[in-house]
């Protein structure tokens, strides 16, 4: 199995130019985000498409599902470029090749999903042999080269833009609905545009689950590694919802990317006006620089990159043996697990206190079951730490990183990856201290640093403290261990930041579904902007409220249509019947009492 770990051997993509904007190699960052207007409102897309730009977007996504709107895309052009504007503007192209190939003549760039290009059995079948299998490669081929020659004479940049939720039936027949099957489904087309020498292309991997998405762009990394390829990445949570939520989330796998080299563009998918997805995403890239140090994979380490496994640890009480991770406070009378008390250097929990011990005043000393010491570990700490901790300390006594803020989480994966090497099995806990005044920059630094460790199962509690925010610190812990799906305390609401797909205010259909629904801790709610993509890309939510059209609404169970056509305004009551129809309702009061 392969490991992690970091090197000096940089992932470094190469560099292709999108109109006026130069993306991947050295280049910056760059920010983009998606128009949620009607293509043919010239005016309203327009207009929001500058107030994008004026906010720092440098590459503009316009839904494009037909021939109409492909022809607006020219106006639309000569508009933003009479009022002084000339950032690149992307066709997201729903289904039809033939809207593609159109509108490749007339932007810098076009989204395509490969699942498109693929023969209508790929859909209908759900066992293909070799012979079939085989078959649908070439028909995808045949149907994405007259693409190819119009994008090589105008230059213009494909995105391959895979989803975890809408992986074509051929595909999963082969690798199930994985990251697997995402790395290899959008392999299949690279190896198609390379056979007919076309490289122009940004590649995306995206998914509504933070883990599945951090594992296939790892994948695809370490796979283009193999094979000598290089193409730039665009990075994103999608349906990461809104508020701090969808903030949350959205670094907890852009940022945990960041930092291991990975991506050359971000897009944050908020169910919010689009110009607020560019001013947090243009906050991640000014805070989480690409790190100079990428991933390597190392056959000796313990952690696996691609596939979720969680450490094993000892322990007693609450910590350890794989139990959900702790959280840890410094404030008292607060909802943490423990706190801690300074003067008595003690951290207590609800029934019991533990002792904080300082490295060199490890005794080992026999503790009762109920009572492990936390034994703080600063670094940077040397190779003997490792010895201490096997002679010095319990099995179940809690290891404290001390990292404090400057320090790399790469120490800490570092460090954790040779406890698993060592078969060193004592719980671990992160504390971080931080000194962000600014709130955005306290998140994105919170939960890209746990959101890595998170990710992988490494650590069995945080402790995150910031002076300036310290009322807020373990509302942010929760929700970054809810957003890395490692400790569920809330409702989870799954919802598409909107496009010109969205027949209805999806804004305000969120806001009214989580009203109703935010007391539901451990479901998984989806609302969602069309039916385009909106059963495959919700996932393995619970249930599903999708716009129709119309003032209409479809309600899903799991991804199975349960009631179709709902009035918009009868919808949330409708959803309410549904999910106590499946017995999964508890009322608001009951909710409390059992939390």
């Amino acid at each position: 199995m392969a490991g992690f770990t970091h090197s000096n051997q940089a992932f470094v993509s190469r560099t292709i130019q999108i109109g006026n904007i130069a993306l991947g190699g050295t280049n910056p960052v760059r920010i983009q985000s998606m128009t949620s207007t009607n293509t043919l409102n010239t005016k309203d897309t327009v207009e929001q498409s500058i107030r994008m730009i004026d906010a720092g977007c440098e590459l503009v996504r316009i839904t494009t599902p037909g021939l109409k709107e492909v022809q607006n895309l020219i106006v639309i052009k000569e508009e933003l470029k009479s009022a002084g504007y000339s950032v690149p503007l992307i066709a997201d192209i729903h289904f039809s090749p033939k809207v593609a190939e159109q509108a490749a003549r007339i932007v810098e760039k076009i989204r395509i999903n490969p699942g498109n290009y693929t023969g209508a059995q790929s859909q209908s079948k759900s066992v293909f042999d070799e012979t079939a299998y085989k078959f649908e490669i070439e028909k995808a081929a045949e149907n994405l080269h007259p693409l190819l020659k119009i994008c090589k004479e105008y230059g213009t940049v494909i995105r391959l833009g895979v989803n975890h939720g809408s992986l074509s039936q051929r595909i999963i027949n082969k690798y199930g609905n994985t990251p697997t099957g995402m790395v290899n489904s959008i392999l299949e087309f690279i190896r198609i545009c390379e056979g007919f020498q076309f490289y122009n292309l940004v590649l995306s991997m995206k998914s509504s689950n933070q883990k599945i998405m951090v594992q296939a762009y790892r994948l695809l990394v370490h796979k283009m590694m193999e094979a000598n390829m290089d193409y730039p990445l665009h990075l994103g949570v999608t349906e990461a919802g809104n508020g701090l939520d969808g903030r949350i989330k959205s670094t907890a796998g852009i940022g945990t990317l960041l930092q291991e080299g990975i991506g050359d563009t971000i897009r944050v998918s908020l169910t919010e006006n689009p110009e607020n997805e560019i001013v947090f995403a243009k906050s991640i890239t000014q805070i989480l620089k690409r790190n100079s140090q990428s991933i390597s994979f190392d056959q000796n380490s313990g952690i696996n990159p691609f596939e979720y496994n969680r450490r094993k640890s000892e322990g007693t009480g609450i910590i350890g043996q794989g139990k959900p991770p702790v959280v840890i406070s410094s404030k008292p009378n607060s909802d943490a697990d423990f706190f801690f008390e300074k003067d008595e250097q003690q951290i207590i929990g609800k029934t019991t206190r533990h002792k904080i011990i300082q490295s060199g005043n490890w005794d080992h000393q026999t503790e009762s079951a109920d009572q492990y010491r936390f034994a703080v570990i600063s670094f940077p700490s040397d190779q003997k730490i490792f010895t201490q901790i096997r002679h010095q300390l319990n099995p179940n006594d809690v290891l404290l990183l001390d990292l404090n803020f400057g320090n790399s989480v790469h120490d800490a994966r570092k460090f954790i990856s040779e406890l698993m090497e060592l078969n060193i099995q004592n719980p671990v806990v992160v504390r971080i201290s931080y000194n962000n005044k600014d709130y955005d920059q306290f998140i994105i630094n919170a939960s890209s640093d746990f959101g890595s460790l998170l990710t992988d199962g490494l650590i069995d509690g945080i402790w995150i403290e910031n002076e300036f925010h310290s009322n807020e610190t373990v509302n942010i812990s929760y929700r970054i261990l809810q957003a890395c799906g490692a400790r569920i305390s809330s409702t989870e609401f799954i919802a598409c930041p909107s496009c010109g797909r969205t027949k209805f205010d999806i804004q305000k259909a969120f806001e009214e579904v989580k009203l109703a629904t935010n007391h539901l801790c451990g479901l998984k709610i989806a609302v969602m902007g069309c039916v385009v993509n909106g059963p495959g890309e919700m996932a393995d939510a619970d249930y599903g409220y999708i716009g129709a059209g119309n003032g209409k609404v479809n309600l899903y169970k799991s991804r199975t249509l349960m009631k179709q056509g709902v009035d918009e305004k009868d919808a949330v009551s409708q959803l309410i019947l549904l999910i106590k129809e499946f017995g999964d309702w508890k009322d608001d009061e009951v909710q409390k009492l059992a939390q």
